[in-house]
């Protein structure tokens, strides 16, 4: 993985460890939700395997140090920064919560224990990936729930910020519960079902609507789905209909749809399709999507594009990466950040999760429930395999069916009780006092 992938004071700092014989402190680094996106209840973590990959290949060829040297903030670092460079890899440890896993505010999402060089430079690609990825799965989530059970595809990549963010998203909403995607790469790269018939321009090079939705049934038979509303979309439905099948069903991208889809349905009902389906689609969210379902609108399943690619609502997490504590020659000095309304805490920690709350404790000790962080890379090698997308998405899904009914409603309810426990605060304390803070 590229080097530069990060903020240049990543590196300057690097610089400035080496030149200050900091290289064999060993750091760790806590990736932390400091506050939830606006309007969530929870946060569904995704983008692991993205860190892994990165951490496991992370290096800097030759042709990246020589910029990096010529940069004028590198001009008085001595050669042999730039000799540990060339043989850079990461040799640390990786704690992580598995992917679908569900937190919420004040909880560590992974830790990262290394020479304090290799624990630094990552920042800026680990926050960037996990919280990307996260601020996804939990918009799908949120989409699913609203759904009630009937399929939501994600349409988000011509809407994405970018073709990678859209694979990269396509892949955090099936996480997520989405039922598929319209991105053939992700489908192809990470096995999610794709769905696409064709666009308002298909029925548009055609001299009539007949005539193209006849060409397209002939070409994907079952797997037709007939977008209707490139001129009336009351007439389209019909003149679908008279094709007689196979279809899957149509689809309407504008329009309203509660009073479509029951007009349409009785279209498609009259002619004999009883089992042919009707997706919605165009400028769809979750509050959307649950007034539809509220209503009994007779729409099977919903594509959902800008909003979800994008988490249009909540585009951004309190998402921080820390250091909590450095080891200098087998001493252990604990570090926290007390400026007002950005504080850390100190110390490498765990999460429990029983069926009434989480403890965030310290790592070491014993708790009560299931320990959310967990080994993944020790001594810069991944200790074995991770879990697969499905695994994720079976995990995400298992979580949020855990959750009380109300933290799974749109609307911002009560939080789920975080507490630390008693000897995190000692902790805390301790240091604080010794910091003189």
């Amino acid at each position: 993985m590229n080097g530069l992938l990060t903020d240049l004071y990543e590196l300057t700092m690097a610089a400035g460890y080496f030149e200050s014989g900091k290289v064999a402190e060993k750091a760790t680094f806590e990736f932390s939700i400091r506050h939830l996106p606006d309007r969530r209840n929870y946060a569904v973590i995704a983008g692991i395997p993205q860190i892994v990959d990165y951490l496991l290949t992370l290096s800097f060829t030759a042709e990246e140090i020589a910029y990096l040297r010529a940069l004028p903030q590198f001009a008085q670092v001595s050669p042999a920064f730039f000799d540990y460079l060339h043989d850079f890899r990461f040799t640390g440890d990786l704690f992580a919560v598995p992917e679908g896993t569900v937190l919420f505010a004040g909880e560590p999402v992974l830790t990262i224990r290394a020479p304090v060089i290799e624990a630094q430079i990552p920042e800026t690609y680990l926050l960037s990936a996990v919280t990307f990825q996260t601020l996804i799965a939990s918009k799908a989530a949120r989409c699913t729930t609203a759904a009630a059970g009937r399929p939501v595809m994600e349409f988000g990549t011509r809407r994405a910020h970018t073709p990678e963010a859209g694979t990269l998203g396509a892949r955090a909403a099936y996480l997520g519960g989405c039922a598929g995607t319209s991105n053939t790469l992700a489908g192809y790269r990470y096995g999610i079902p794709v769905m696409g018939t064709a666009a308002h321009s298909w029925v548009m090079s055609f001299p009539c609507e007949t005539d193209a939705f006849r060409k397209l049934q002939r070409v994907l038979g079952p797997s037709t789905v007939h977008l209707i509303d490139t001129y009336d979309t009351l007439e389209g439905a019909r003149r679908a209909a008279a094709l007689g099948g196979p279809m899957w069903g149509v689809r309407l991208d504008s329009g309203d749809f509660d009073t479509l889809s029951r007009q349409v349905r009785a279209i498609l009902d009259e002619a004999g399709h009883t089992g042919a389906k009707i997706m919605a689609s165009g400028n769809l969210d979750e509050y959307r999507i649950r007034d539809l379902v509220s209503s009994g609108a007779p729409i099977d399943s919903f594509g959902v594009g800008t909003q979800l690619a994008t988490s249009g609502d909540a585009p951004i997490m309190g998402a921080i990466y820390k250091m909590v504590e450095l080891d200098i020659s087998g001493i252990k000095r604990f570090t926290a950040k007390y400026s007002e309304d950005k504080t850390s805490f100190p110390g490498a920690k765990q999460i429990f999760r029983d069926v009434a709350r989480d403890v965030v404790a310290r790592a070491g000790e014993c708790g009560k429930g299931e320990a959310l962080l967990r080994p993944i890379i020790l001594g810069g090698r991944l200790i074995e395999p991770l879990p697969g997308l499905e695994q994720a998405r079976e995990r995400a899904a298992q979580s949020l069916a855990n959750l009380p009914p109300a933290l799974r409603q749109l609307e911002v309810t009560e939080p789920w009780p975080v507490i630390q426990s008693r000897e995190l605060r000692a902790l805390i304390s301790q240091t604080r006092s010794n910091l003189g803070a």
